[in-house]
């Protein structure tokens, strides 16, 4: 099996973060392409479920008493639930998913495009813009860490697919 490779792009045309981009906000997107057609809530399983994830999953279930189990990441991939652990489902097309965190300071969107020969995914983030100082202090402090553990979180999700 060959590693999927991740490539950070800008956002393609029609993103869902492209208001958070056009405001100022700091945004990001990462790409993997995978073989095969991918619909989004294959791709929402995959990720949400992915070995990279899980830890995540446990932690907010533990500190921030938001636990989310399978059956949640399920019924979000199926459209049959807005809220996912520490978020909310802000918007939902066909082929893209934004969440928003309970404090309305992040999103987290996920995003499908079919290729000739596969189906690219996509992953991006958005961070409002810090009101307070400190703010983003800790942001550009944790900004290398944020990259790197959204490659891995993609690469996580397309290995499972």
């Amino acid at each position: 099996m060959t590693r999927p490779a991740i490539t950070a792009l800008p956002l393609p045309a029609g993103s869902l973060l492209e208001r958070y981009r056009d405001m100022g906000a700091f945004t990001d997107c990462y790409a993997a392409d995978v073989a095969g057609a991918v619909d989004l809530p294959a791709y929402v399983t995959a990720f949400y479920n992915s070995a990279a994830f899980r830890p995540e999953r446990w932690l907010l279930g533990w500190a921030a008493k938001r636990p989310a189990t399978a059956a949640d990441v399920a019924r979000l991939a199926a459209g049959a639930s807005e809220r996912f652990s520490a978020w909310t489902v802000e918007a939902r097309t066909p082929d893209q998913l934004m969440l928003c965190d309970f404090q309305g300071r992040t999103r987290s969107w996920l995003m499908v495009r079919p290729l000739a020969t596969g189906t690219r995914l996509h992953f991006g983030s958005a961070v409002v813009p810090a009101e307070r100082r400190g703010d983003a202090f800790v942001f550009n402090a944790l900004l290398g860490f944020h990259r790197l553990y959204s490659r891995i979180l993609l690469k996580s999700a397309a290995k499972r697919l």
